[in-house]
């Protein structure tokens, strides 16, 4: 078989993608095997792959091979999500640059423009993530503004409303100016920016007396409606009751009391403008105070400011701080950093803002959803997210579910020409509600202009996505929900995984999910979260181009632990080339022997073959229960450490045949056979990280069947095994590094054979491990020895003495400087072990066991010095 020196992945991985499309290995329809089944965090239509999908889409795919594997169901829903503003941001814009003005096309004009937008580009992300190696069911692909989508997300607006927990009213919103619309919580990105504190003085009414407030936002002065003090502020206490005049515009205010105040911070006055700040707003309810609205959808000044009317906020706050400065009312302005919302979409800065919006209440929906967390009926992984988790759910508000767009699910209330509305799904059955409630209705109702929240949408995933509002009865449903594992980002742990959970209880009865694993953020290695923006991430397709979908895969998993921010590092992607490289290199070797029907293993062999075995199982036992616990980075490492190490470094080398004049021997066809079956499960162990090498290795060294793929193939099992046989072992591999870097430290070439002789003293040296050590550190002899060796260079592992004699070779006063440094280190480290031991609180309150191990260490340490000692005296 002609097999290239190099692996190549750009010419392995679209064929085998494709191969395993055409064969629908991804494909799953109910059967009687046991499901496992993961919905894809759907990305946003406008998005392109970033590091963050390139991570989080892996661990699904790792989970969802390896489930393959164990013979389970597996169903991987992919799916793109509609994103409301950032779709409807993209479209406005390109009609903008062709000189088209969205109000001036109308609504259904320009839903055929975002359509358009959409088909042409909305599945970009996906076709990207089959460059990847996702192993989704592609036949089952959703989008969260399809008809049958749509239509849940409908039904349940109605079906909430009926039951009292939709209503419409006044709040206090986050507000987007320039996507004219309300924005969610986790759509608003906090940055630190360079700012401004204005100090301004209000007059006391009645009084020549002044109280200066301190306020970031001079231009919403013109909103305010009362000034606030600590009760208990000592500076303000002949203040309480009396009135404070607002400059310019003269408005006569109270001065209240509330302990929300923080004394230390500014002046511990505080400006109260309830149209313009959450807590502000929720001051002036329990305050009753007047609401001023001072600021118009766009980030203009309202009628209602009296001043500045139609001009932006910005231009307004250096306008009035001249102003106010000019008038006498400025004290100072200090330069401060501070933290300011903006639009996760169009970055404009976020005005709190008081709307008519809809409002979910969430107050008892969403017991459940905290309940079944609490109780671990749902797993967070890692648990430390259980507690902020009970935070939020513990602080729950009313959720805002409307927004000011046309891209989206249009909200289902129609209004006749009075502003009186019903909810319903068609027009037909809004005039039917209408007669119901006996409103009248003279002229043509009109529906809702606001759609649904992105959020209200998609936090029906798990259960649309299966159809499980259309038909709640259906197949595929009844089979697949709950699902298994979700794999997603912390910060929307609120706002999409538990609104699932509470859409799950409310409409199924029952979980979405059973666990729920959440990735950290790709960072680089500076710390700083990877952006486009910052021009520190790396273009996802283009690493693939360069690493390999396996190699790029490894990289993002080796530093990837569950819950912890990951620091990415590009290297790591070349590591992980060069680890495929290396199974590459393995195939071709153990490709290249010459096998003979004849020949019987030696004794080197067997051992070794009976060595990896044991230390396969060990490590595939570990891994399972890794993987159980969502370890999965812990289970790379642990598998790149089995193939790198145990297997090519160690197994193969111990089993590799002589080169004799120049050719190799051939290997008795035993041990070949064992060698095959441990690669093809180490192969099989690491097909979930490594899918496309694993998959064509399988197929070069076997002529296998169509259907006989890795991707489907059986996922090997832990057999029980003699842990005793890898402590010995650990002892061998000792041995051999210790003379090896004696050859090294003594520039012996490895051509040279030597000799070892071990003094055991009391212990007992197992012989079936000597061939192994003379094959691999070209010995000529092992001799069991019951006294020093003179001019050998020695070493002392487990009480166990070695002596490598090298005559002449021997540098004597290097040997003595060497084992001086020997010496000292090991009296450093016996001085450390005492102090412990000679603390007698440290004694009275460690474990037995630690106590017990500090012993052993100080044993050790004594056994050592003692031998390096007679070392050094026999030198001298």
């Amino acid at each position: 078989m002609d097999i290239p020196k190099i692996y190549n992945p750009l010419e392995v991985e679209d064929k085998w993608y494709q191969y395993w499309l055409d064969h629908k290995f991804f494909r799953s329809v109910p059967d009687e095997r046991e499901p496992y089944t993961i919905v894809m965090p759907p990305p946003n239509v406008t998005g392109v792959l970033h590091m963050g999908h390139m991570l989080n889409n892996t661990i699904q795919d790792v989970l969802i091979r390896r489930a393959r594997m164990l013979g389970k169901n597996t169903c991987w829903v992919p799916g793109t999500d509609h994103a409301s503003i950032a779709t409807e941001a993209k479209v406005v814009a390109l009609l903008k640059e062709k000189g088209i003005n969205k109000q001036d096309i109308g609504r259904e004009k320009f839903l055929e423009h975002a359509w358009e937008w959409k088909n042409k580009y909305g599945n970009i992300i996906l076709d990207q993530l089959k460059k990847l190696g996702c192993s989704c069911d592609w036949d089952r692909t959703r989008f969260t503004m399809e008809d049958d989508l749509s239509d849940a997300v409908i039904d349940v607006f109605i079906d909430l409303y009926n039951k009292g927990y939709i209503y419409r009213g006044v709040r206090m919103v986050n507000w987007d100016p320039a996507g004219q619309t309300a924005v969610s919580d986790e759509e608003v990105i906090h940055k630190e920016v360079n700012s401004r504190l204005y100090f301004v003085k209000y007059r006391i009414q009645d009084s020549d007396e002044w109280i200066t407030i301190a306020t970031t936002r001079p231009e919403t002065i013109l909103g305010d409606t009362a000034v606030c003090v600590h009760p208990d502020d000592e500076r303000y206490k002949h203040l309480h009751g009396k009135k404070a005049i607002i400059p310019f515009v003269n408005r006569v205010v109270p001065i209240i009391t509330d302990t929300y105040i923080t004394i230390e911070f500014g002046t511990g006055a505080l400006k109260v403008t309830p149209a313009h700040d959450i807590n502000d707003y929720n001051i002036g309810i329990k305050h009753n105070l007047e609401v001023v609205d001072t600021i118009n959808p766009d980030g203009t000044m309202s009628k209602a400011a009296g001043l500045y009317i139609g001009e932006d906020r910005f231009i307004v706050r250096k306008k009035i701080a001249k102003d106010l400065e000019e008038a006498g009312f400025m004290v100072k302005v200090e330069e401060i950093k501070n933290k300011v919302g903006y639009s996760e979409r169009t970055d404009a800065v976020i005005e709190p803002k008081l709307s008519m919006q809809w409002f979910l209440k969430m107050d008892k929906i969403s017991k459940p959803a905290y309940d079944n967390v609490v109780n671990g009926n749902i797993n967070l992984i890692p648990e430390k997210f259980i507690n902020t988790y009970k935070h939020w759910m513990e602080n729950v508000h009313d959720w805002c579910i409307s927004r000011q767009l046309w891209w989206g699910q249009q909200i289902p209330a129609w209004y006749n020409e009075k502003g009186e509305f019903v909810v319903a799904k068609t027009k037909e059955e809004a005039l039917i509600e209408f007669k119901k409630k006996n409103i009248e209705v003279k002229e043509d109702i009109r529906q809702e202009e606001d759609v649904v929240d992105t959020w209200f949408s998609s936090w029906l995933w798990p259960i649309s996505v299966f159809d499980g509002f259309k038909d709640k009865d259906n197949v595929d449903i009844k089979y697949y929900y709950p699902t298994n594992d979700l794999v997603t980002a912390p910060e929307i742990l609120f706002f999409w995984v538990a609104r699932m959970i509470i859409a799950g209880y409310e409409y199924r009865g029952d979980k979405p999910f059973t666990n729920v694993y959440l990735t950290g953020i790709v960072r680089d290695k500076l710390g700083r979260k990877m952006s486009k923006s910052l021009g520190n991430s790396p273009e996802p397709l283009e690493l693939i181009k360069k690493y390999g979908a396996d190699g790029v895969r490894i990289g993002m998993l080796l530093c990837s632990p569950a819950g912890n921010d990951i620091m990415f590092d590009e290297t790591l992607c070349e590591q992980g080339r060069n680890f495929a490289n290396k199974i590459w290199n393995a195939f071709r070797l153990i490709n290249g022997w010459e096998v003979s029907e004849t020949l019987k293993p030696s004794d080197a062999n067997k051992i070794s073959v009976e060595w990896f075995e044991v230390k396969f199982n060990e490590q595939l036992a570990i891994n399972n229960d890794l993987y159980d616990k969502y370890k999965i980075s812990e289970v790379l490492m642990a598998t790149y450490k089995l193939m790198w190490d145990d297997f090519c470094a160690w197994y193969l080398e111990m089993i590799k045949p002589e080169f004799v004049d120049g050719k190799s021997l051939p290997i008795d066809k035993e041990t070949y056979n064992a060698s095959i079956i441990f690669f093809e499960k180490l192969l099989k162990v690491l097909h979930p990280f490594m899918p496309f090498i694993t998959e064509e290795i399988y197929h070069l060294y076997n002529d296998r069947k169509a259907m006989d793929c890795i991707v489907n193939s059986k996922y090997p099992t832990a057999d029980k095994h003699n842990k005793s046989l890898l402590g010995k072992f650990e002892l061998i591999q000792n041995v051999v590094t210790a003379v090896r870097n004696i050859r090294k430290e003594k520039n012996i070439s490895p051509k040279e054979s030597l000799s070892l002789y071990i003094n055991i003293g009391k212990m007992d040296w197992d012989i079936q491990f000597d061939s192994i050590v003379e094959k691999l550190c070209n010995l000529n002899e092992i001799k069991i020895v019951e006294h020093k060796v003179d001019n050998a260079a020695s070493f002392l592992i487990k009480n166990f003495e070695f002596f490598v004699p090298i005559g002449d070779k021997i540098d004597k006063e290097a040997e003595k400087e060497r084992l001086q440094k020997d010496l000292e280190y090991n009296k450093g480290f016996l001085n450390s072990v005492m102090k412990k031991l000679d603390n007698e609180k440290f004694v009275a309150n460690a474990k037995p066991e630690i106590i017990e191990n500090e012993k052993k260490k100080q044993q050790d340490a004594e056994n050592k010095i003692r031998v390096i000692e007679e070392q050094l005296n026999n030198l001298n």
